[in-house]
């Protein structure tokens, strides 16, 4: 009978989140999500992951219950165990390490933007250990969101809500309609598209998005700074600047003009390989095509110049008049507290020994935006012991064997460990080396409150649990009952108290909320003019004299990659490609959906995306399977052949391994572009970034 049939509304997290949705559930299980025609996110709009929530939440491969590691590590001998069993030995092995060898020797990690991202931190800091870490961070975010803070004294995004539309928008290394989960961009950017805004788009590949705008764009990998710098030279030298903002509202204007008088087109353009032209026509369009938006995405971050390249994108707002205005980028309202992190609760003195944290202070040290370890050194100190050992590590929603730079280093590190505990929906090849394996919810098991667009919060949303799948929990709970049994500090307030904390401005409690799942106020635009930014001079800071202090350059700065045909010569004979690594696809999310027919079926294998000149140059014909090799390893993938790519570059997907495959590995190091990556400095002095991009290959025809 149709009455048997519960409808309830919610927020799709199958990624990011944000999408407004009606779950549908029978008998206890999940049967269809369909999108919210009303939520001010995606109006109706939902991804092919979302639609298929139902076949991940109901996959016969779901974990269900605790599992202890009986045979070897790897072996793939399990037993199942009782939360409590589970709880009590991981928090007795905790406890005796932490009584050993101090707190540090326990790392967590994470996966990216989940609902319980900030409890790990809050969960670290109760534990008394400054060493967390989640794969993005210096890669992904974290520059962009310090920049922004540090700049113009907020986080910024575009104003696709409110009455004015924008009338241009720049996609610099971003592909939203694909790859936009940070509060569900993806339909709000294909709404403005189709208004008919001016467009121009950033990447080495013409992606989904880029097809849709008027200028490509084809960018060489990792010189994103220098197309910016003589993008501020044009808007300067040709007078297209916002005069009166700039004259009001910015300092180091004058400092800015003399720094970029040397960064030309002409100058960008042999760095770049982007014509002359094109740089002053993109330059123009977006100066005098007002309001615009910049979208930035993480392909700026994936370097080792990653603050100076992230800093001279931020200035092209702020010259342009740009900054929190009807259709431009708008600064966040916050209208919710910050997560209560706990961090008074971290021991004096411990912060000092966070890894990375003295050499990388915008990433670790006391001015970071969220401190945390640096990675490449916290995998090392699995391995090595130095500076000191980490012993052990818990992770919650995370396969660094796929998603972490330099996989089979990763490998070698996990194995050191004394104690490995995964929390996750499915057998990873993570999860698979783990001495502890804990079933986790999904995101219809699960509930929270979620302040949307990500660090601006504009607008909240409350997630309701709806379904209970055989003994899975909320991760959340998990870290909580680990900090009674270990008596942790604030172990007495849990989740219900954190959401009712954050939501208390608005008068609201979660119990609240959860009955009508939004609350989006009207945008106040312009705040500066009744107080100033929140920077130290009140206004947007051109040239940043916080970064002098701390030893960074206050002005942006453009730095050739490590590792590039400019670099490199001798080494580019061998490689002669430059290769990316950070394809998305709409059907996965990261490393996660392998497993799910309903999604593989559409994606089965990897792919690698070339021009026909490449593909020309190696025998190679679309759909062949196709070797790319690294200096330091090589993976196989199907090839793409394709004119919308630069014709010097190789983009291979991310996130690949083979649930179908034999463990405890499943071909992680078959397809994985992390094979290829490298984790070794230089690194950007400022968030310890690495290059992930940019990087030096070669193709064949298997």
């Amino acid at each position: 009978m149709p009455d048997s049939v519960e409808i309830t509304k919610s927020v799709c997290r199958v990624c990011h989140g944000g999408c407004g949705v009606f779950v549908h559930v029978k008998d206890g299980k999940v049967i269809k999500v369909k999108g919210d025609p009303d939520s001010p996110m995606n109006q109706g709009w939902m991804c092919v992951k979302g639609v298929k929530s139902p076949d991940i939440a109901n996959h016969p491969d779901r974990l269900q219950y605790p599992l202890r590691r009986k045979g070897e590590r790897g072996s793939g001998e399990w037993e199942r165990i009782s939360w409590d069993e589970a709880l009590t030995e991981i928090a007795s092995k905790v406890s005796s390490i932490r009584q050993e060898t101090g707190p540090e020797s326990i790392a967590l990690g994470q996966g990216t933007g989940r609902h319980h991202y900030m409890h790990v931190v809050r969960f670290a800091n109760q534990l008394g250990t400054p060493n967390w870490y989640e794969p993005g961070l210096a890669q992904c975010f974290i520059p962009r969101i310090t920049v922004s803070n540090i700049t113009y004294g907020g986080f910024v995004v575009g104003d696709y809500y409110g009455e004015v539309p924008p009338k241009c928008i720049l996609f610099w290394a971003h592909n939203p309609l694909v790859s936009g989960p940070d509060g569900e961009l993806a339909p709000a950017v294909k709404r403005a598209l189709d208004k008919g805004c001016k467009a121009i788009a950033v990447d080495p590949r013409k992606t989904e998005t880029a097809k849709r705008c008027g200028q490509w764009l084809a960018i060489r990998p990792g010189t994103d700074a220098a197309l910016a710098l003589a993008m501020i030279n044009v808007i300067i030298n040709e007078g297209i600047y916002d005069k009166e903002f700039v004259e009001k509202w910015t300092v180091g204007f004058n400092e800015l003009k003399a720094h970029v008088e040397a960064f030309t087109p002409e100058w960008a353009s042999g760095i770049t390989t982007i014509p002359v032209k094109d740089i002053i026509e993109a330059a123009r369009t977006y100066a005098t095509n007002k309001p615009a938006i910049l979208e930035w995405g993480l392909g700026i971050e994936q370097n080792h110049n990653s603050l100076q390249t992230v800093r001279a994108i931020a200035i092209l707002r702020a010259i342009t008049g740009n900054i929190d205005v009807p259709g431009g980028d708008i600064i966040g309202m916050n209208i919710i507290r910050s997560y209560p992190t706990l961090k008074d609760k971290l021991p004096e003195g411990m912060g000092k020994k966070r890894l990375g944290a003295e050499e990388f202070k915008l990433l670790g040290g006391w001015r970071a935006f969220m401190p945390s370890a640096h990675i490449p050194a916290l995998f090392k100190a699995m391995r090595t012991g130095d500076p000191y050992k980490i012993r052990g590590l818990l992770i919650f929603g995370n396969n660094p064997l796929a998603t972490v730079a330099n996989s089979k280093e990763v490998y070698e590190s996990l194995k050191e460990l004394e104690l490995l505990v995964v929390t996750d929906l499915f057998m990873t090849p993570t999860a698979a080396l783990a001495d502890y394996v804990l079933p986790a919810a999904f995101w219809t098991e699960t509930k929270q409150v979620i302040g949307y667009p990500l660090v601006v919060e504009n607008m909240v949303m409350a997630q309701p649990r709806i379904t209970q799948t055989g003994e899975c929990r909320q991760d959340e709970w998990i870290m909580d009952e680990l900090a009674r049994k270990l008596g942790l500090p604030g172990a007495e307030e849990g989740l219900d108290e954190v959401m009712d904390y954050q939501l208390e401005p608005l008068g609201l409690k979660y119990e609240d909320l959860k009955n009508t799942v939004c609350k989006f106020p009207p945008h106040e635009y312009r705040r500066y003019e009744k107080n100033g930014f929140r920077t130290p001079s009140r206004k947007v800071e051109l040239v940043c004299k916080n970064l002098e202090r701390i030893g960074y350059s206050g002005l942006p700065e453009f730095k050739e990659p490590p590792e590039s045909p400019v670099s490199m010569p001798e080494v580019t004979k061998e490689f002669p490609y430059i290769l990316i690594t950070g394809a998305r696809r709409s059907e996965f999310f990261h490393s996660e959906h392998r497993q799910v027919s309903s999604l593989r079926e559409l994606r089965p294998d990897p792919q690698a995306e070339l021009h026909p000149e490449a593909a020309k140059e190696n025998g190679i014909s679309d759909g062949d399977w196709i070797r790319i090799s690294s200096p330091r390893g090589f993976i196989r993938m199907r090839a793409r052949v394709t004119e919308d790519i630069h014709p010097k570059v190789v983009s291979v997907e991310h996130g690949w391994w083979f649930p179908e495959k034999k463990g405890p590995l499943f071909g992680v190091f078959e397809s994985n572009a992390n094979v290829l990556t490298s984790n070794k400095p230089p690194y950007d002095p400022g968030f310890g970034s690495c290059q992930l991009r940019g990087l030096l290959c070669k193709v064949e025809r298997e």
